[in-house]
């Protein structure tokens, strides 16, 4: 059942809206497979891995997984990652943030510890420790050098 390849070209597109409950032991692993589209936020205590797209958030407790066909547009939120596609929004990370490949993110990031490939593409701000949380830099005040004068 689940190594039998589809036939269609266009892909598969169903809405998911899933919670799993708060139980101790993870779940199984979840994978979003090539060529499948997945509108709705998915919720899992389970290692998840993208490699289709999905249009949504992600919220986990295990390791969060985008393959490098992966595509997804919305939050990711969990203890670990390994980023190797294309994100769209935010990233908030508790432990190891893995950016790999020739991965594409687009969004801000809060990791608690980050590591990035050279041929990784990010756009957005970093913030990374223990609490990663987000800080306002005050604004400054231009004050014309005294040489300016």
């Amino acid at each position: 059942m689940f190594n039998s390849k589809s036939k269609s070209e266009s892909g598969t597109t169903a809405s998911i809206s899933s919670s799993s409950s708060s139980s101790s032991t993870p779940a199984g692993n979840s994978l979003i497979g090539a060529g499948t589209t997945i509108k709705g936020d998915i919720v899992s205590n389970g290692d998840i891995r993208i490699d289709g797209i999905l249009k949504g958030n992600i919220t986990g407790s295990a390791k969060i997984l985008i393959g490098q066909d992966g595509l997804v547009e919305g939050d990711i939120e969990g203890q670990t990652a390994d980023v190797l596609g294309k994100v769209t929004g935010k990233l908030v990370i508790k432990e190891l943030l893995n950016l790999r490949g020739q991965a594409l993110i687009r969004g801000n990031i809060h990791a608690g510890k980050l590591q990035i490939e050279p041929t990784v593409t990010f756009n957005g701000q970093c913030h990374m420790g223990k609490e990663a949380n987000i800080v306002e830099m005050p604004k400054e005040e231009v004050t014309p050098h005294a040489i300016a004068k």
